[in-house]
């Protein structure tokens, strides 16, 4: 694979590429930093190329390998007007300043993953002198939302008899079977409908492709090797540079 262009740091430390989007003072907005546009895939069962690939620097003499990407900032993930806009992943959690010892330790959650597209929603409730309580949803609830279903857990005392006596309908729901007083934890879950993901649904199942048969995305999850992986097809020539980039950091010290 060819490259347009390089740009390789003037010394330790410093920026590869440096770009800054144009100031916004009479626009509605600041400029793009970096756009990138991979090239047109041409033919049935090809594919456009990347906009964009990254991967940390190597990690030589015992140092860790760095991350591939930061955004100090939000992020969207959206489709032009032709495609959707998804994020895939093998993983996911969040990282924070651990709440018992922020100054020396972190604390990580993974993601709740669903074969569904699911949203959950919950809460607590007091039933009252019928034993009985009325959980108010939000007004876009059953728009966003449809095939619910529900959980209650009885705090304080077991409520054998407890029960949903109106499922869900004008954003709302009945509870019924409680002594009266009895607080109730509640669960809700719901597939999205939204537009977006009636026209969009993720597939549970795909096969892969011819040439990605045989091949993982996570090699080394399965005692594989790294050539093993799906990019060395999908990028066999890049991946070529880092593997013999990495095995000549292995061997050499850092000046």
């Amino acid at each position: 694979m060819p490259l347009a262009a390089t740009a390789a740091a003037a010394g330790p430390n410093s920026i590869g590429v440096a770009a800054h989007g144009g100031n916004g003072i009479n626009s509605t907005g600041g400029g793009i930093g970096v756009k990138a546009t991979g090239g047109d895939g041409v033919g049935l069962g090809k594919k456009g190329g990347l906009g964009l690939f990254a991967q940390g620097g190597l990690g030589r003499d015992g140092a860790s390998m760095g991350d591939a990407a930061q955004f100090a900032g939000n992020v969207d993930v959206f489709g032009d007007l032709f495609v959707q806009g998804n994020l895939s992943k093998g993983g996911g959690s969040f990282k924070i300043d651990h709440p018992l010892d922020p100054e020396n330790k972190y604390l990580y959650h993974s993601f709740v993953e669903s074969p569904d597209m699911m949203n959950i929603y919950n809460g607590n409730v007091t039933t009252d002198a019928r034993g009985e309580a009325v959980v108010t949803l939000p007004e876009w609830f059953s728009a966003l939302n449809r095939d619910f279903r529900y959980l209650l857990t009885p705090i304080g005392a077991p409520a054998p008899n407890l029960f949903i006596a109106e499922k869900i309908a004008g954003n709302r729901f009945r509870i019924a079977g409680g002594q009266p007083g009895l607080e109730v934890s509640w669960q809700v879950t719901g597939v999205r409908q939204d537009a977006y993901a009636n026209k969009n649904r993720i597939p549970v199942e795909q096969d892969k492709t011819e040439q990605e048969r045989g091949l993982y995305l996570h090699p080394d999850a399965f005692g594989q090797p790294a050539e093993k992986s799906v990019l060395m097809v999908q990028h066999p020539e890049m991946m070529l540079q880092l593997k013999e980039a990495r095995e000549k950091a292995q061997k050499e010290k850092l000046p």
